[in-house]
């Protein structure tokens, strides 16, 4: 059946003019988005799921305000399918560090699970590419995992089987610091690409038909990744490096190979990913000292991560950041779809980690990105694409190959 939904506009955020859209585009955009199949493949919301008043089933927009994504704003955004991500940053490349981050991997996946299996009315765990499409006949919302950094397998290549049985259909295979299989974008040593061990854990997720997840490797690693998978890989949050100059994004002879090998990159709505901030010492030097209370984040137990986010989270209270807009998201889709093509982009938010613009701010204003790819003459089949076709395309084409 299609979701039918109250489309949440831009009148949500009072510094944009609604008139800016005509009745015709509003009414195609609602049209198109009931209409197409909808996922947003990285979102780190069971991060939440550790908060005592935190409720999947229920609206937390106000009781944890910070909160991004539940299944009622999942409804009020037509968001029909999602990837939760178990996250882990990168600690101590050591047995013990090893050991302590497959530990709190396993319990984020079992959080996850109690947290589907409480809302089984509403929400099923999704574990193929066409159980998404199933469970939104059924009016039910498909949550898939994703693991990202591939830290807590370590050195131990079965564990990429242990999460694989557990639920995730994709592994980010590194975050911000290098670790056993890859480099990082963002460290400083990061022309190792990708290891010996690394192209095993490649392997096994080809054999095993896990997607193979390419958002926060090193340029290095990217390459090598393309020549080791037998399948297309994506990102499964990242941008333009041509339109934000980050290394976490993509440049446009990254983003012509990935097209090439049949990959997608999902467009992320992290606001300094898709817009360069101005300077702000102030902001900077409280990010350096949360860092350092918190040891880099590196090898906290659950209680001291609670802690730590609670502090990150002040930052932006206290330090906001000019944000993006969702003109500026399409501005990237805009420029993506022109260097690689229609087939190789989709939506990635991470929501919760993050993610967020100034008129998409939370998963209940999905709507908005729809509304401005009508704006812009995007079509409802090209719209279909860049909302999940793309990216079940490679998930279908990756459980194909698998053995």
């Amino acid at each position: 059946m299609h979701k039918i939904f109250p489309f949440v506009f831009l009148f949500l955020v009072p510094v944009f003019s609604f008139s800016q859209y005509t009745p015709k585009q509003q009414a195609k955009a609602v049209r198109i988005h009931n209409k197409v199949f909808t996922v947003d493949s990285h979102d780190d919301t069971p991060m939440n799921l550790f908060e005592q008043k935190f409720d999947l089933s229920k609206d937390n927009s106000q009781t944890i305000p910070h909160s991004c994504v539940d299944i009622p704003r999942m409804t009020t955004g037509g968001l029909d399918a999602i990837f939760f991500a178990v996250f882990e940053g990168q600690g101590s490349r050591t047995p013990e560090g090893n050991a302590r981050a497959l530990k709190s991997a396993l319990t984020t996946f079992d959080s996850i699970h109690s947290a589907v299996k409480r809302c089984e009315k509403s929400a099923g765990l999704a574990l193929t590419s066409s159980d998404g499409y199933r469970f939104e006949k059924e009016g039910k919302k498909a949550i898939y995992i994703g693991v990202e950094n591939g830290y807590p397998i370590g050195r131990n290549i079965n564990n990429v089987k242990v999460f694989y049985d557990r639920g995730a259909r994709y592994i980010t295979l590194c975050h911000t610091k290098n670790n056993d299989i890859c480099s990082s974008s963002t460290d400083t040593n990061n022309t190792a690409g990708l290891s010996v061990f690394g192209k095993q854990v490649v392997a096994e997720m080809n054999r095993l038909g896990m997607i193979v997840d390419i958002s926060h490797v090193s340029d290095a690693a990217f390459y090598d990744v393309l020549k080791a998978s037998k399948t297309p890989v994506i990102a499964s949050h990242s941008c333009s490096r041509a339109l934000c100059n980050s290394p976490r994004n993509l440049t446009d002879t990254m983003l012509k190979a990935l097209a090439k090998d049949g990959g997608v990159i999902q467009m992320c709505i992290l606001s300094a990913y898709v817009k360069s901030p101005p300077p702000d010492p102030a902001r900077d030097s409280a990010i350096t000292a949360v860092r350092h209370k918190w040891h880099n984040f590196q090898d906290l137990s659950e209680t001291e991560k609670d802690s730590a986010r609670r502090d990150w989270y002040s930052i932006d209270e206290k330090y906001p950041e000019p944000m993006a807009t969702v003109s500026d998201v399409c501005d990237h889709i805009d420029h993506i779809v022109k260097v690689a093509g229609i087939n190789h982009i989709g939506i990635g938010t991470d929501f919760d980690g993050g993610g967020g613009v100034l008129d998409c701010s939370n998963v209940s204003q999905m709507g908005n990105i729809t509304l401005e790819l009508v704006k812009r003459g995007y079509t409802e089949r090209n719209i279909r694409k860049i909302w999940g076709g793309n990216l079940m395309r490679v998930m279908r084409q990756t459980e194909h190959k698998a053995g």
